[in-house]
């Protein structure tokens, strides 16, 4: 394939050449060079601009520093850095977007879903930020024994199917029901009104959390993240939740919430005192309105009068994300309260299993992807203090390390 450019800076073209590139599926290797040509005065043109030399002189040069800006930014944005070959034998390979600057693990609620789930099945994983999307445009996606499978609904099928782990074995067929009411809930209405807010109404904020290096990283994350809430806002109004008005989608979003609290009430999960998959699922879309979206309309929700969302996210990152570090004096919304501009950093755990990072509990039993947890063992860090029980005095962890030891167990029996 062959990319070219042609630009035009006033008194003279400019043709960026890109060479070849072996497909968007594989690595884009991309090389080019910049040739200048002057363009002929034609019906005195250039003429008619002045005859002043620094006039003519300062649109060539910023002309073609334009230019050479957006062949950077196309070189930036198409390539993706040669790495290793993955051998997904008998691994889990997790392909999702970078981690962002926030210091949570994703920006993508399916992204955070998704490896939520994989900690609470206790499987271990292998991330790879390679920005590799799916056939279908999205993220997250795994390879598998050579299988790629595409789509968070599937990806879980197909663990189910070949691993033998179900978080929902629990549940009646009843239950079953209601959980995927809620899942379609969540990840087909909810999710919407939250990318509003995280990728339109504070894309300013948004853009300041992205993952991006370079000498040109500011100007690539304005990119990005316009492009992003070009897109979000497109696909809003396809779906017919971008056809109302702002006030209109947050109303929404509060019924959504506040549906959500209704059904969660005192218990530990969503559906009792058990994990089950839509709990992944509701961790994963409420999240950013715990951690990354400072001052907006969910966290005043979420961290005021639906309290009972906020000590439920709490509770899953105590037990699921020991390493995920948050600012615990902003557990609770407050106007006066000025957030950190120093964000939390969150590592890399490569191969992570749960089993390995939690110091809850070690489990005895034997998984199928068990003896791959020795090929990375990242030590422990020490959790700050976190709040045990909520302004009622009601414990927010009661129980959990002594009922739920076993649960993980029972899921792979």
């Amino acid at each position: 394939m062959h990319w070219r450019v042609v630009g035009f800076a006033w008194t003279g073209s400019c043709v960026v050449d890109l060479g070849r590139n072996r497909s968007f599926d594989e690595q884009l290797s991309l090389y080019g060079s910049i040739v200048a040509r002057p363009l002929r005065d034609h019906g005195g043109m250039m003429s008619a601009l002045g005859s002043d030399s620094w006039w003519r002189k300062t649109l060539y040069v910023t002309g073609g520093a334009l230019l050479a800006a957006a062949a950077y930014l196309l070189h930036e944005l198409l390539t993706i850095r040669k790495e290793e070959e993955l051998d997904s034998k008998d691994a889990i390979i997790l392909h999702q977007f970078s981690r962002p600057k926030s210091g949570a693990p994703s920006l993508s609620p399916f992204c955070l879903k998704l490896e939520t789930y994989l900690r609470m099945a206790d499987l271990p994983y292998q991330n790879y930020f390679d920005g590799r999307l799916s056939p279908q445009g999205k993220m997250p996606w795994i390879e598998y024994n050579q299988e790629r499978v595409y789509g968070t609904e599937f990806i879980v099928e197909f663990l189910e199917e070949r691993l033998g782990v179900s978080l929902n074995k629990s549940l009646t067929p009843q239950e079953r029901a209601l959980s995927r009411a809620i899942t379609k809930m969540v990840e087909e209405h909810f999710y919407w009104t939250m990318a509003y807010c995280q990728w339109v109404d504070n894309l300013e904020e948004t853009q300041k959390m992205l993952s991006v290096s370079g000498p040109l990283s500011d100007l690539l994350k304005w990119i990005l993240s316009h492009l992003t809430g070009g897109i979000v806002k497109r696909e809003m109004y396809g779906h017919g939740i971008g056809r109302f008005s702002k006030e209109e989608v947050y109303s929404l979003m509060e019924k959504d919430m506040r549906t959500l609290a209704t059904l969660l009430g005192d218990k530990k999960y969503i559906m009792g005192s058990k994990l089950s998959a839509v709990d992944a699922t509701v961790f994963g879309h409420l999240a950013p309105a715990m951690w990354t979206l400072p001052g907006s309309r969910p966290e005043q929700l979420i961290k005021g009068e639906l309290i009972n969302l906020a000590m439920y996210c709490e509770r899953i990152r105590r037990r699921f994300w020991p390493e995920w570090f948050v600012d615990l004096e902003d557990f609770r919304y407050d106007l006066a309260t000025e957030l950190s501009d120093t964000p939390s950093k969150l590592p890399d755990l490569g191969l992570y299993s749960r089993t390995d990072t939690s110091q809850e509990t070690i489990y005895s039993h034997t998984s199928p992807l068990s003896h791959l947890s020795h090929l990375s063992h990242t030590p422990t860090p020490q959790e700050p203090p976190s709040p045990v029980s909520d302004p009622t005095g009601h414990s927010l962890y009661d129980s959990d390390m002594d009922t739920e030891c076993s649960e993980i167990d029972q899921l792979k029996c």
